[in-house]
C-alpha cells in the first residue's frame, strides 16, 4: 500500500501543480482586468440604484463597454467582500482609472458632489424654485403653501423668509429638498447666533431675529460690499431717531404680484412691509441675507447719515447725506432724469 503511495505521489504533484497554475492564471488575469487603466474619450457617469446589485453594475459597465468578462467582475467583487457593501449613489469614470478603483469608490460611498448656489437678497420663493429645477434634487415640497414647508421641515410657526443661509452647497444625487434646506436654514442659526453674541453693544435691535429681518434690508439696498456698514449705520441712526426708514425693496416685498415697477401709489398704500407708512422693521425679513450683511447690521459704522440715493449710473453707489436739504440736493443731482421720488 505503502509502496502504490509512493508510485502516485508523482502524479498528485502534477496535479496540484496543474491547479496552482491554472488558479494563478486566472488570478493573474482578474487581477489585470479589474486594474487595467480605461481609456475614455469623456467620463462616464454610473447611477446606482438603492437595492441594486453587483450584477446590476457588471451590466451597466458591459452596456458602456468598460467590462468584458462579468465572470472576473463577480469573482473579484466576492473575494474582495465588496459585492454586498456597494453604496447607492453617483459615480464617475474617469479615463486612467481602473474597474477596481470603482469598487472601492462604491464601498466608500465617494459619490459625485454637485454644486446648488442659494444666493444672497433671493427670496424663500426664488431659492424654492433654484432647488426644485435642479434634477440632482428629490422633491417632496413642491406645491406645498410656505406654512405646510415649515411644518415639514420642523419649523411649525416660523415664517420661512430670510431663515436659510445663502452659499454654495455641495449636493450628492437624491438629496430631498427637505434635507437641503435643513442644512441651510441650520447654517443660518449658527451664523446668525455667532454674529449676535460678538454685536455692537447698545443696537437698537431687541432680537437677534430683529437683526436679521434688519440685515435683509442692508442686503437689498446695498450693491457693493463696502457700502453695507454705512447703510447699516444709517438704518441703525433712524431706528434710534424713531424716523420711518422708507425703503424700497419693503414696500416692494410687500407688493403682491410685483411687475418690476415701483409707484407712487405703492409707496402711499400701507402694508405690514411698508417702510413709508409704518414706523420700526417689517415684520419679516424680506430675503436672505449673508453673513457680510448681518456682519454689517450688527457692526454698523458710526456716522451721523440719515439719507442716501443711488448715483443712478450703474455703479450701485449711494450719495450719503445728514440732512433732509443736502439729500434733495443729491436727488436733483443724480436723478434729475427720473421721477422725484420720497427719501429714504
Amino acid at each position: 500500500m505503502l509502496k502504490l503511495f509512493k508510485k502516485g505521489l508523482p502524479a498528485i504533484f502534477a496535479i496540484a501543480s496543474i491547479v496552482l497554475l491554472v488558479g494563478f492564471y486566472f488570478s493573474s488575469k482578474i487581477y489585470s482586468e479589474m486594474h487595467a487603466e480605461l481609456a475614455l474619450a469623456e467620463p462616464e457617469t454610473i447611477i446606482f440604484s438603492r437595492g441594486s446589485s453587483i450584477r446590476t453594475l457588471a451590466n451597466q459597465l458591459i452596456d458602456k463597454g468598460l467590462l468584458e468578462n462579468k465572470k472576473y467582475f463577480l469573482v473579484w467583487g466576492k473575494l474582495n467582500r465588496q459585492e454586498t457593501r456597494l453604496q447607492a449613489g453617483e459615480y464617475t469614470i474617469t479615463s486612467g482609472s481602473s474597474l477596481a478603483e470603482l469598487l472601492d469608490s462604491m464601498v466608500a460611498g465617494d459619490v459625485v458632489q454637485h454644486n446648488l448656489a442659494l444666493i444672497e437678497g433671493h427670496t424663500f420663493r426664488q431659492i424654492l424654485q433654484v432647488i426644485h429645477q435642479n434634477s440632482i434634487v428629490t422633491n417632496n415640497l413642491e406645491n406645498l403653501s410656505d406654512e405646510e414647508i415649515m411644518i415639514a421641515l420642523g419649523r411649525e410657526g416660523e415664517h420661512p423668509e430670510g431663515r436659510f443661509y445663502p452659499d454654495t452647497y455641495y449636493i450628492s444625487r437624491g438629496v430631498t429638498d427637505i434635507e437641503l434646506l435643513n442644512r441651510a436654514y441650520d447654517d443660518m442659526a449658527r451664523i446668525l447666533e455667532e454674529e449676535w453674541q460678538q454685536r455692537e453693544p447698545d443696537l437698537p435691535l431687541k432680537s437677534s431675529y430683529e437683526a436679521l429681518i434688519l440685515a435683509s434690508i442692508v442686503e437689498k439696498e446695498s450693491a457693493i460690499a463696502e457700502e453695507r456698514p454705512l447703510i447699516a449705520g444709517l438704518f441703525v441712526n433712524r431706528l434710534r431717531k424713531k424716523m420711518r426708514l422708507q425703503t424700497d425693496p419693503t414696500v416692494i416685498y410687500g407688493i403682491e404680484n410685483y411687475d418690476g415697477n415701483i409707484r407712487f401709489r405703492d409707496l402711499r398704500k400701507d402694508t405690514p412691509y411698508n417702510t413709508y407708512t409704518r414706523h420700526g422693521l417689517p415684520p419679516t425679513p424680506i430675503a436672505l441675507p449673508g453673513r457680510e450683511a448681518i456682519h454689517a447690521t450688527l457692526h454698523p459704522d458710526k456716522t451721523n447719515y440719515l439719507y442716501f440715493v443711488a448715483y443712478g449710473d450703474g455703479s450701485g453707489k449711494h450719495v450719503f447725506s445728514t440732512n433732509l436739504k443736502d439729500h434733495e440736493k443729491a436727488v436733483d443731482l443724480y436723478q434729475r432724469k427720473k421721477k422725484p421720488r420720497k427719501a429714504k
